[in-house]
């Protein structure tokens, strides 16, 4: 294993480490404005693939531990992906925030109604866009605070030094 492959593990093993903490603890209900930040400041730094990879992870670890329902993997995975591809095609920050917005807030929210369908066994108390709102609303304010994060990794210089090794 090389020392690019070291360091890209560990950078990921961090990422993951601070959404798995930091979800829980600034949670509002429904909403988990954390992983938002996290995806934000993991797709501008590592790209979408392991944006994507990082999201995933989290989702199974916080499923696991926490007794989160399935809507970890379905609002985190397409949101991740798309602020890592919005990042990689705008060169901005804003294209990342812009793209989990897109991802979590409508992509996420839309796929998790027939995973909840599916995870409850009932059609009768759900509609299409019943996660719509809390989505957008996690995925627009974690947006914000990821840009404000970003934007101080930026001053810093860390953010490039991390975007050499990936």
């Amino acid at each position: 294993m090389t020392q690019s492959s070291v360091k890209k593990l560990a950078i990921l093993a961090m990422m993951i480490a601070l959404d798995v903490v930091l979800s829980p603890l600034f949670r509002v209900e429904g909403m988990a404005p954390m992983s938002s930040v996290v995806n934000v400041v993991a797709a501008a730094m590592m790209g979408p693939l392991y944006a994507t990879i990082m999201a995933f992870g989290c989702a199974l670890i916080r499923m696991a531990l926490l007794g989160i329902p399935p809507l970890a993997l379905t609002g985190a995975i397409f949101g991740a992906l798309l602020a890592g591809l919005g990042y990689r095609f705008g060169k901005h920050n804003w294209w990342a925030a812009a793209g989990e917005i897109l991802g979590t807030g409508l992509i996420g929210s839309m796929l998790s109604y027939p995973v909840m369908v599916w995870f409850t066994g009932s059609a009768q108390s759900l509609y299409w866009f019943v996660y719509t709102p809390r989505f957008f609303g996690g995925s627009i304010s974690g947006s914000l605070i990821g840009l404000f994060v970003l934007y101080e990794l930026d001053h810093i210089g860390i953010t490039k030094r991390i975007q050499k090794i990936f």
